[in-house]
């Protein structure tokens, strides 16, 4: 198997809603707001119109993407014996993703995130972890892990406890990591494991320039890319509108951004863009030409609804 991605299994809703929605509800536009109440959660979603249903959560969005490009792929995520689990294992496996999680009845349902989009095409995110927030080192399979050429995990396993032995057993059993950051939130709440993480665990590691900036305590990108130079990985840095750099070895690449696009959604735009820079690496093709992978797929997700691409 190329790449197995360890992650939130969560249930994507997505919701058109004004800017008046996200103020009125104290919510942070563009960021992840993690609930705990799950009345309080379904409160929230009762009055809105579903736009759309997807199999989501970050790493399984690029587990998706990398199969789309005819990659073998699997994903380790926990999920309950629901209507939401159930829709979930199956949209994973329509995706010819192979699924390594044996699902059964569980206290907690089905992790669902509902992903508000205003006007303006910006995301926000509210999520009930669920039961996808419980996954454990019982559920992670080390064969399967050791099977795999990389695995993909992404930094919002950290945001409880029994998630980061899951996280801790996978690295320590891998044969090569990648992480997305996955949030700015995320990285304040653990800059010192993500520091260790991306200094010391990790072989390729994918944040924006929030978290990026987060990570290094600076607003120079230029102090940036003296700290990433300085670090035998590959860190791969999103950066919107300027497009996109790779630096490794004291090597920088960089890639601009697609022009004159109509994007219509940013949801899955980091998640694509990871996919197609994933395909790249896992293919032997060169930094440049994977950056230039994940910017094609990033641009396509973003001119439609959701976190899906369509081939042409």
């Amino acid at each position: 198997m190329k790449i197995l991605g360890i992650g939130n299994a969560i249930i994507d809703v997505i919701c058109k809603v004004d800017d008046s929605f996200i103020e009125q509800n104290n919510l942070t536009k563009s960021t992840m707001k993690l609930f705990f109440d799950e009345n309080e959660f379904k409160s929230l979603l009762k009055n809105l119109k579903i736009e759309k249903t997807v199999s989501g959560g970050s790493v399984a969005n690029s587990v998706v993407g990398i199969s789309q490009l005819d990659n073998q792929v699997g994903f380790i995520g926990k999920i309950s014996d629901d209507e939401f689990g159930r829709n979930y294992e199956k949209g994973l496996k329509n995706e010819n993703v192979e699924y390594f999680y044996s699902k059964k009845k569980e206290e907690l349902p089905t992790g669902t995130c509902l992903i508000l989009v205003t006007p303006d095409s910006e995301r926000t995110m509210c999520t009930f972890l669920g039961i996808a927030g419980k996954i454990n080192e019982k559920d992670v399979d080390a064969d399967v892990i050791k099977k795999s050429e990389m695995i993909f995990l992404e930094g919002y396993l950290w945001d409880e406890g029994e998630p980061k032995k899951a996280f801790d057993k996978a690295i320590n059993n891998a044969n090569k990591v990648a992480m997305s950051l996955s949030d700015i939130f995320c990285v304040e709440r653990h800059k010192s494991d993500f520091l260790y993480l991306v200094k010391n665990k990790l072989d390729i590691v994918f944040a924006n320039e929030q978290e990026i900036f987060a990570l290094t305590k600076t607003n120079s990108f230029n102090e940036v890319i003296s700290f990433c130079k300085k670090l035998n990985n590959n860190i791969v840095i999103t950066r919107g509108a300027k497009g996109a750099v790779s630096i490794k070895n004291e090597q920088v690449f960089e890639c601009s951004a697609e022009k004159n696009l109509e994007i219509t959604d940013l949801t899955g735009a980091g998640d694509l863009f990871a996919a197609g820079y994933l395909h790249g690496v896992i293919n032997n093709l060169t930094l440049q030409e994977s950056l230039a992978y994940g910017t094609k797929l990033s641009s396509k997700v973003i001119q439609q609804v959701g976190a899906r691409i369509i081939l042409n």
